[in-house]
C-alpha cells in the first residue's frame, strides 16, 4: 500500500470519529494560538517600548542627581547636582547638542473656579529640543524669561483642559483648538503667586505610566526663586540634566562623565559619586530585555500545551488501536505489512497535529490583528514564531504517534482476529 492510500485511509478513519478527533487537537490548537499570540504581542511591546522612548528626544542623555545605591538607601538624597553643571556641560562639551536641566515639584494650582494638583517642571528653552517638547498655541519662554525671572508657564493638553473648562466643552478633547476663547495669557495662581499662560503644549500621551501632558513647564529660575529655592549648599540643585547629543550618544556620555568628575571632585573623594548617567539606548534596552525574557517565559508555558496536546495524541491513538484489533487483524490477514499498518497509524497523529497547528495558527493571528486594533500596542505577525510552532506541533504528532504505531503494527493478525 503506497503513501496516498494510507493517507487516503487515515482520512477516512478520522472524518468518522469528527468529535474524538476535534477534541485530540485542542491541546495542539491552544498550544499554538498562545505560542503565536505572545510572540507577537511581545514584539508589539517592545515596538510599542521604543516608539515611547523615542518621544522623548533624538539621543538623549539624563544624568540623575545621586546613585542608584544613594537613592535607594536614603529617602530624601540631596542634589549634588546644580544649574552651573547645566551651563558648564553646554558650554565645554563640544558634542553636546542642547542642555536642560530640571526640577520637579507638585502643586496646586489654580484658574478660575478649577483647582488641580498638577506637576511642576522648572527648565529652560533647551528642554524643547532635548525632549522634543512643542507648543501648539502661543510659545514656550524664552532665555530672556529665565533671566528675568519671569512669571510665565507653558501648560500640558490634559492640564490645560482641566483648567480652562470654560474653553472645551464637554466631549471637545483638541487642547489646541480652544472655542470661545483662549487660555493664552490667562493667569494661573501658583503657592499665592499668579503666572501668565504663555503656550499651550502639543500632546505626548503617556510614557511608561506617565502622562506627559499632565504637566506645567516654568522657567527654571522662576521656581527655584519662587517655590522651591536653595536646595544644594552649592548653588540652584537640580534633579535631572537632560542633554542631546549631536553625533555619538557614547562619545557624548564620556565627555559629560569627565566634566562632571572634575567638577565634583573634592566632594566625590569624601562622599562617592554623586552623579547617574543614563542614556535613551541604555533604557530601551533594559526595557527590551525585560519584555524579552518574559515573552520567552510566557511561551515556553504555552510550549507546555503542545506538550499536553502530543500525550493526548498518543492516549487517544493507543485507544484507537484497542478499538480496532479486528480492523488490524483483518488487514494484516489480507496481505498487509507491518509498514503498511505503522505508517498509517503515524500518518492519523501526524494529521491531527498539524491540522490543529493550522487550526491554532489561524487563532493566534486572529488574536494578535485583534490586539494591534483595540490596543496601543503594535502586536505583528512573527514567520518565525508560526514556522517554530507549526514545526513543534508536527515534530510532537510525529513523536507521540509513534509508540500507538508500533503497538498496531506488531499485533499478531491471528490473536486480534480472535480477540475481537
Amino acid at each position: 500500500m503506497n503513501f496516498w492510500e494510507s493517507l487516503n485511509m487515515a482520512g477516512k478513519t478520522l472524518s468518522a470519529n469528527r468529535l474524538r478527533s476535534a477534541l485530540t487537537m485542542l491541546g495542539i490548537i491552544i498550544g499554538n494560538a498562545s505560542v503565536i499570540a505572545i510572540v507577537g504581542v511581545g514584539e508589539g511591546t517592545q515596538k510599542y517600548a521604543a516608539s515611547q522612548f523615542q518621544s522623548l528626544g533624538t539621543n538623549v542623555i539624563f544624568i540623575i542627581a545621586g546613585t542608584d545605591n544613594a537613592r535607594r538607601s536614603t529617602i530624601a538624597p540631596p542634589n549634588r547636582l546644580v544649574w552651573a553643571d547645566a551651563i558648564a556641560i553646554a558650554n565645554q562639551v563640544p558634542t553636546v547638542d542642547a542642555v536642560a536641566p530640571q526640577i520637579n515639584a507638585s502643586e496646586l494650582v489654580i484658574a478660575g473656579g478649577s483647582t488641580e494638583r498638577v506637576t511642576l517642571v522648572g527648565t529652560t528653552p533647551g528642554y524643547q529640543t532635548v525632549r522634543n517638547a512643542e507648543t501648539c498655541l502661543g510659545r514656550f519662554f524664552d532665555d530672556n524669561a529665565v533671566k528675568r525671572n519671569t512669571p510665565i508657564v507653558a501648560i500640558g493638553s490634559e492640564t490645560t483642559k482641566k483648567l480652562f473648562a470654560e474653553f472645551y466643552p464637554p466631549g471637545f478633547n483638541d487642547a489646541c483648538n480652544p472655542q470661545n476663547g483662549s487660555p493664552i495669557g490667562k493667569q494661573v495662581r501658583i503657592k499665592g503667586t499668579s503666572y501668565q499662560v504663555g503656550g499651550i503644549m502639543n500632546s505626548k500621551g503617556a510614557f511608561l505610566g506617565t502622562n506627559q501632558d499632565d504637566i506645567i513647564f516654568m522657567p527654571i529660575s522662576t521656581m527655584t526663586s519662587r517655590l522651591v529655592g536653595r536646595t544644594s549648599p552649592f548653588g540652584f540643585g537640580v534633579q535631572v540634566i537632560n542633554v542631546s547629543a549631536k553625533g555619538d550618544v557614547n562619545d557624548a556620555e564620556f565627555q559629560i562623565k569627565n566634566l562632571l568628575q572634575l567638577r565634583h571632585r573634592n566632594y566625590a573623594l569624601q562622599n562617592g559619586e554623586t552623579f547617574t548617567i543614563r542614556t535613551q539606548k541604555d533604557a530601551l534596552q533594559i526595557v527590551g530585555n525585560v519584555t524579552g525574557a518574559l515573552t520567552i517565559m510566557l511561551a515556553a508555558i504555552a510550549c507546555i500545551s503542545l506538550l499536553v496536546g502530543g500525550i493526548g495524541i498518543m492516549n487517544i491513538m493507543l485507544v484507537s488501536v484497542t478499538e480496532r484489533t479486528q480492523e488490524i487483524g483483518l488487514r494484516k490477514a489480507l496481505g498487509a505489512t507491518e509498514k503498511d499498518i505503522l505508517s498509517q497509524f503515524i500518518i492519523e497523529a501526524v494529521i491531527l497535529s498539524v491540522i490543529g497547528g493550522a487550526i491554532g495558527t489561524t487563532i493566534g493571528i486572529g488574536g494578535i490583528i485583534l490586539v494591534a486594533t483595540f490596543s496601543p500596542l503594535q502586536a505583528g505577525i512573527s514567520i518565525s514564531a508560526i514556522v517554530m510552532s507549526v514545526s513543534i506541533s508536527g515534530t510532537i504528532g510525529l513523536f507521540f504517534g509513534v509508540f500507538p504505531a508500533r503497538q498496531a503494527a506488531k499485533l499478531d493478525p491471528i490473536v486480534a482476529l480472535r480477540t475481537a
